[in-house]
């Protein structure tokens, strides 16, 4: 089987709906490459995030996608293509929006990407770990066990990031999550190692609940957290202690007026992949539907809002 690699030059602010734009058109794995951000060894089992400073100069961020090449494949490019020239209707900056197209076969593709992911630290005590590498942990740290390579999120991005950080924070034992826009699994899969009760993790796309529910299984969660393929929070009955949604800025604002039903009294909303010139705009959203804003945390070109349900009255 021959693979076609795609390749789309962006801002670094459109990385994340851009790898959106390539899994809604099927694409069998993404790598990101941010110029702003690198990994660097720490020592031979740590790899930290290093920033590289605002002000310098450097090439657009290249997102990378892999579709089979079959009947369908030309469609799936106009898709893709057309989706990166609407970027600027969200308020994204789709830079050059420039694609490259080359055929690849199935070893090479099976390989490529795996060298980009190596184990992260995050917060005081999250390491994701990619399934292929060996690590051993420290005392007190939390080990995720991830195989991104088929779903978005691998803990690489400054929106997914914020998000696991903020779960380190707010979450306490024996809560109950939802996780919108799941994808890889990933945040349900953190809040599972930080002491859930239960996890409802939930997408719109099959190959993002196929891959998430190998993680659950990967990680042995599978009594913890539940995958499923939805829209939103349509049809959903189940409450949460912490709603967490990894999305963008409009999609944001669409469900801060469905979340309300879905939070226990006091419950919290983290929203993330919000870049900077909409963060107003989602904060009025949640102010509007009855939530007080109570942390707002950046990264790079990205917000993410920390908000809870208003007392009544309020």
């Amino acid at each position: 089987m021959n693979w076609v690699e795609i390749k789309i030059k962006t801002s670094t602010e459109a990385i994340e709906a851009v790898s959106n734009l390539f899994y809604e058109a099927g694409v069998m794995g993404v790598v990101i490459e941010d110029p702003r951000i690198y990994l660097r060894p720490q020592d031979e089992n740590q790899w930290d995030y290093i920033e590289i400073p605002e002000g310098i100069d450097f090439e657009e961020a290249v997102v990378t996608g892999y579709l089979v090449e079959d009947s369908s494949l030309a469609e799936r490019v106009r898709e893709i293509k057309e989706g990166v020239k609407r970027l600027p209707e969200y308020g994204l900056n789709m830079g050059s929006g420039e694609m490259a197209i080359a055929t690849v076969s199935d070893e090479d593709w099976a390989n490529a990407w795996k060298k980009y992911y190596k184990p992260t630290r995050i917060g005081k005590s999250i390491v994701v770990k990619p399934s292929w590498e060996e690590y051993q942990p420290a005392a007190g740290e939390v080990v995720v066990d991830l195989d991104p390579g088929m779903a978005f999120g691998t803990g690489t991005h400054e929106t997914t990031r914020l998000c696991m950080e903020l779960l380190e924070k707010y979450m306490k034992k024996n809560y109950d999550v939802i996780d919108l826009g799941c994808g890889s699994g990933i945040l349900s899969l953190v809040a599972g190692k930080l002491g859930a009760s239960q996890v409802l993790a939930i997408d719109r796309d099959e190959v993002a609940v196929k891959v998430a529910r190998e993680n659950v299984q990967r990680n042995n969660l599978t009594s913890v957290v539940k995958v499923i393929k939805g829209d939103g929070l349509r049809n959903i009955s189940f409450k949460a202690d912490i709603i967490v949604a990894n999305i963008i800025a409009d999609v944001i604002i669409d469900l801060s007026a469905q979340v309300p039903m879905n939070l226990k009294e006091g419950g919290i909303f983290l929203a993330s992949g919000i870049i900077k010139d909409r963060k107003l705009s989602v904060m009025e959203a949640l102010e509007k539907n009855g939530f007080d804003v109570i942390e707002e945390s950046e990264k790079g070109e990205w917000v993410a809002l920390t908000s809870r349900q208003a007392p009544i009255g309020n």
